[in-house]
């Protein structure tokens, strides 16, 4: 098969399974993006072979299976990196999600991605209003705002909150009484 020749039976090979390998894996693995990606790389493998590949009874199944076996890889690669993570570590210290987390993510969600990040990152992650600034680099001032009105926006979706008026008060100290 010439070079053209295999460029444009790849081309259509391409155009009219790629969909369907793509949500053969998406069903697989529940992540489009990563279905994408092993979807892509199962092609580059098929393209590099394309003059066996394409003399096969099913090249469509030959490149569904190779993207499922990448999918696959990756996960078990993933679970491998966890577990050396888990053992070099030790087990995380974290309290089980109350009842209230789905009502706070909600509500986070409703309110400006500035004030959301401010928010998170002073209250839930625990960085001074310094360390917000960096990390966001915005400057202290307007953090300090945006921590008041992203609580005020919280407070319009789920009630009053029981914080400090001034943002560059550690609530968390205030609530331990130190």
């Amino acid at each position: 098969m010439g070079a053209d020749r295999a460029q444009e039976s790849f081309d259509d090979f391409y155009r009219t399974t790629s969909r369907r390998v793509v949500h053969h894996v998406y069903a697989m693995t529940g992540n489009l993006a990563e279905a994408q990606d092993c979807a892509q790389e199962a092609y580059a493998r098929a393209w590099q072979r394309w003059s066996r590949v394409a003399d096969l009874d099913d090249p469509e199944g030959w490149v569904r299976t190779v993207a499922r076996r990448i999918a696959v890889s990756r996960w078990r690669r993933t679970v491998v990196s966890a577990r050396h993570l888990l053992r070099q570590r030790g087990e995380p210290v974290t309290d089980a999600p109350s009842e209230n987390h789905p009502l706070l993510i909600g509500a986070l969600r409703r309110i400006p991605q500035a004030q959301r990040e401010a928010v998170v990152l002073y209250h839930l992650v625990g960085l001074s209003v310094a360390q917000v600034a960096v990390e966001t680099g915005a400057p202290e001032g307007t953090v300090k705002a945006r921590l008041h009105r992203g609580r005020a926006a919280l407070a319009e979706v789920i009630g009053p909150l029981d914080v400090a008026a001034d943002p560059a008060v550690d609530v968390r100290e205030s609530e331990h009484g130190s």
